[in-house]
């Protein structure tokens, strides 16, 4: 059963009390960056570590994800500006213990051979649900470097 958590806007970026920051260099545009994160939606299962199934609803301000644990989410997209910032907050969960809000800030930078991302996943819970992200945290960074790797391949040479 899906539990509603609470809604959060851009501002928890800042003041969530788990912060998790990284980043990776792409070789594509910040443009093509930009449409695989927030107009390809769907092709998310095909890039990002863990994503078994993505979906936009409400005419793209919203979204539903399947991870391949089983655990989904209903999002609302909070920020698009495209090529440079795209950010969704859960609206909805299942099978996540103790997460109480939890907002993802996606940043694109370009660089000089492409772009730079930097993602940010703020969250709220409990202490030992601090607590076991931020021992997750490797491997969170170890995805998101797989997945931007993925997704360079998948938006084909700049």
């Amino acid at each position: 059963m899906a539990r509603r958590l609470r809604p959060v806007e851009l501002d928890f970026v800042e003041s969530a009390p788990l912060r998790l920051i990284f980043a990776a260099e792409a070789a594509a545009p910040p443009e093509a960056v930009y449409a695989a994160l927030a107009d390809d939606v769907a092709g998310w299962s095909s890039w990002f570590t863990g994503v078994a199934r993505a979906a936009p609803t409400h005419g793209g301000h919203g979204r539903e994800v399947r991870l391949t644990g089983g655990t989904r989410f209903t999002e609302t997209v909070l920020a698009a500006e495209p090529a440079a910032h795209y950010a969704y907050r859960v609206d909805t969960s299942t099978n996540t213990p103790g997460l109480q809000a939890l907002l993802e800030d996606w940043r694109l930078t370009p660089t000089d051979g492409g772009t730079r991302l930097r993602w940010i996943f703020a969250a709220d819970g409990p202490a030992p649900f601090r607590w076991v992200m931020t021992l997750a945290r490797p491997g969170l960074g170890r995805a998101f470097r797989e997945s931007v790797r993925a997704l360079d391949r998948r938006l084909g040479p700049a």
